[in-house]
């Protein structure tokens, strides 16, 4: 029992005081400390009687009452206390003396104005409270009474002197500041203490002399005083109505603060006027916190690190969660979590941004889209495949066209967290939907784009499955941007292809492109089948090489390399979603596939991007009976448009083999099976005649060698004997006068009407 009574309390106080981190504040020593609970951080301000005379222990027992007992929000704030015989305890929130935080902002390269202003508007705020609500003199005021806490914002402290306008009714009178500090005598007004008027003039006096030391460090003697030094030229006038030599002139600290809050004041800036609507957010009406969210985003980049994090971070997260401010807080949240470490964003953010994403607010959800770049290394790969991607995958089907396109684009940055279903099959689902049956072609596009992309992430099976058939139905899409972006997705992804694939596959499906109507998708082709080419002739000529070539087919998902870069995005922003085409150039990476001297790499295909469409191409809708079974039904667009040159058949079974052998052909091209709809130039007679039947072709064709229709009939006459010699040779050279005839008839004409362009029909 007498164990009890006899344990120390300082043991069992409930915070603990960090060792070595000792200041001197007037009679107290501050200390950093943490609650032994949680850890929380804390300032202790400690006295030991032991150390100190009878005058300056009053004065700690004086401020350890006033403490208790006086609360506003720009006064120090007491948190707990404890009182023994041997020392006193004060425990508040974690402060830095201003002298000491205003030192270490110089060396970082000063503390801006903006800081400054806020902060003087504090603590003549907290000044005016005593002053004029609690009748109450400071008497201790000065630049060692000021603390500054983790938000960047100055509190008003030093107590001690602190006693009523009227005197105290107890009688007891507190010491004067100058009884124990003599050095304080400089901080005196030049008047007497009993001139008269209001007592609390004097003390107006010395926030002169404060603010001439925030600007220009300590004061050395109190004429030093009209040297105006560093002071703002907007809050000259006003200092020097404090520091006036007639105490009548000087303003009440209310109305100090009214005239620096005149417009070109020092107390008039951005930086004031949102603190202070952040003092009075909760009674603000909701259209004048939407406004003041959306003004708060210009203005945090000029704003204090630590006011952003510690002050307008709390007020943004405490907006959304009881607020109701919705997708207006997420640019400026974003904006204030740059500032944050690792560990204090997936504390305070990541929680945020995991329940906004269940949000059913559209504004939200393609702003959290827009701007998953900023926190998507915070998500952990638990919380994208089990509260992220659930909610996003809804974007694919929504009926807005800019929420789908900004879903498909966010895939991008989601991929490399995505398990194995929700990659490879759920993910692949909606990508074929959207490819298939998407009706803007920006968004079709961009498909392709993405998964050109992400191609590294997918499994081999997936790629084997999926690649080849998915960039096969893009070269038949009726938006040119989308055609593009197939051809140099055969590109990006050269090394997921088996050779045989290549020469199967993919070269018969380029091949048709390159009658396209659209230039730059004949010129990504031509270069695409250059580099597959070049492939195949490699291990042609070295078969010990196919191994190196095909090492990739087979392998596992890893994170992208040079296909991540391969091209930009075909569409960007809101109002280009069925306008513009691909804007940036596609990059040129990737390594070659031989070794020196041997062929060029496939990416090679991306190194210029296409140019825009003409207006004349018009985004086609397409065809109705469109398959939805996936990528492996592989089904293509429907292509209308006459002279257009797209084949309208599947991948698989082109159909039609040469009908005949052409004599000045090699062997080898009459076994190359065409896309159906697609014909060799020769098949078309260019004379008069049959202008018609050449409608929709032009120059293109002109470098392929024609024959005449009557060729085939010639290749096909026996050698004849005698008078049929004879004949025949008559009849040869009649051939021949008039196939020289028709070309000459030809060759003016086209002379004479200049070259087609591509695509365009030619006119009786």
């Amino acid at each position: 029992m007498w164990s009890f009574f006899a344990r120390d309390p300082v043991k069992d106080f409930a915070y603990e005081i960090v060792p070595e981190s000792q200041e001197k504040s007037g009679i107290w020593s501050l200390h950093r400390g943490k609650r032994k609970t949680n850890g929380e951080p804390v300032s202790v301000f400690v006295y030991e009687v032991a150390q100190g005379t009878e005058l300056q222990t009053q004065l700690a027992k004086a401020a350890f009452k006033r403490m208790k007992t006086l609360r506003h929000p720009n006064i120090l704030a007491y948190v707990d206390g404890l009182e023994t015989e041997k020392s006193l305890y004060l425990v508040t929130e974690q402060v830095t003396p201003l002298a000491v935080h205003l030192k270490a902002q110089a060396e970082k390269g000063g503390s801006g104005e903006l800081e400054v202003s806020w902060g003087l508007h504090q603590i003549v705020k907290a000044l005016s409270f005593l002053v004029n609500d609690c009748h109450l003199l400071h008497n201790n005021l000065g630049i060692w009474a000021i603390f500054v806490d983790r938000a960047g914002e100055w509190k008003l402290g030093a107590l001690d002197h602190v006693c009523p306008e009227q005197g105290d009714p107890s009688g007891v009178a507190l010491p004067a500041p100058k009884a124990v500090y003599p050095e304080m005598e400089k901080y005196d007004p030049p008047e007497t203490p009993n001139s008269g008027g209001d007592k609390w003039l004097a003390r107006v006096w010395r926030l002169g002399c404060l603010i001439w030391e925030v600007f220009n460090g300590p004061l050395p003697r109190t004429s030093s005083l009209r040297s105006l030094g560093k002071i703002p030229k907007t809050l000259v006038p006003h200092y020097c109505e404090l520091v006036g030599a007639n105490p009548r002139a000087r303003p009440n600290p209310a109305r100090f603060l009214q005239n620096c809050r005149a417009p070109g004041g020092f107390l008039s800036n951005s930086f004031v006027e949102s603190n202070l609507f952040l003092e009075e957010i909760q009674i603000k009406e909701p259209a004048e916190k939407q406004q003041f969210f959306q003004d708060l985003s210009e203005n945090l980049d000029s704003f204090p690190e630590d006011f952003c994090k510690h002050k307008v971070l709390p007020q943004l997260l405490t907006a959304f969660e009881f607020g109701n401010a919705g997708a207006v807080v997420l640019t400026p949240l974003f904006k204030v979590g740059k500032f944050l470490s690792a560990e204090e964003y997936q504390l305070k953010i990541i929680p945020v941004i995991v329940k906004m994403f269940s949000s059913t607010d559209r504004a939200m959800r393609i702003r959290l889209l827009q701007q998953m770049e900023q926190f998507i290394q915070y998500l952990n790969e638990a919380a994208v495949n089990s509260q992220i991607f659930p909610h996003v995958v809804h974007g694919f089907t929504d009926t807005n066209p800019a929420i789908r396109e900004q879903t498909v684009k966010s895939m991008l940055l989601l991929a490399p967290k995505l398990n194995e279903t929700n990659l490879n099959q759920e993910l692949m689902r909606h990508f074929a939907r959207l490819q298939a049956r998407d009706e803007q072609g920006p968004i079709r596009c961009n498909t392709t784009v993405c998964l050109g992309k992400i191609a590294s992430y997918l499994n081999a099976g997936t790629r084997q499955r999926v690649l080849i058939s998915a960039f096969s139905r893009a070269t038949k899409d009726p938006f040119p941007a989308s055609r593009s972006a197939g051809v140099l997705g055969f590109a990006a992804t050269h090394n997921y292809y088996s050779l045989t694939e290549i020469a199967a596959r993919i070269l018969p499906t380029l091949c048709a492109v390159t009658v396209d109507p659209d230039k730059s998708v004949r010129d990504q082709a031509f270069k695409a089948i250059k580099s597959f080419l070049s492939k195949l002739e490699t291990v042609s000529e070295d078969p010990t090489k196919l191994a190196e070539i095909e090492k990739d087919v087979g392998s596992c998902a890893q994170p992208a390399g040079a296909s991540s870069s391969w091209t930009g995005w075909a569409v960007t922003g809101m109002s280009s979603l069925t306008s513009k085409l691909i804007r940036n150039a596609p990059g040129a990476e990737g390594g070659g596939a031989a070794e020196g001297g041997g062929p060029t790499n496939p990416t090679s295909a991306s190194d210029e991007a296409p140019s825009r469409s003409s207006a004349s191409m018009a985004v086609k809708k397409q065809s109705s009976d469109w398959s939805s079974s996936g990528w492996d039904a592989d089904d293509s667009w429907s292509n209308d448009k006459e002279g257009q040159g797209q084949s309208s058949a599947g991948e698989e079974g082109w159909g039609n083999d040469w009908a005949e052998e052409d004599p000045d052909t090699t062997a080898a091209s009459t076994t190359l099976p065409l896309p159906e709809g697609v014909r060799l130039a020769s098949e078309y007679n260019w004379d008069s005649s049959s202008s018609a039947k050449g409608a929709g072709h032009n120059d293109l064709f002109a470098s392929v060698s024609q024959r005449n229709t009557t060729s085939t009939a010639a290749s096909m006459v026996r050698t004849p004997t005698g008078k049929n010699t004879e004949e025949a040779e008559l009849s040869k050279k009649k051939r021949e006068e008039r196939r020289k005839e028709l070309e000459a008839k030809r060759a003016e004409r086209k002379a004479a009407k200049g070259p087609l362009k591509l695509g365009a029909r030619k006119l009786d």
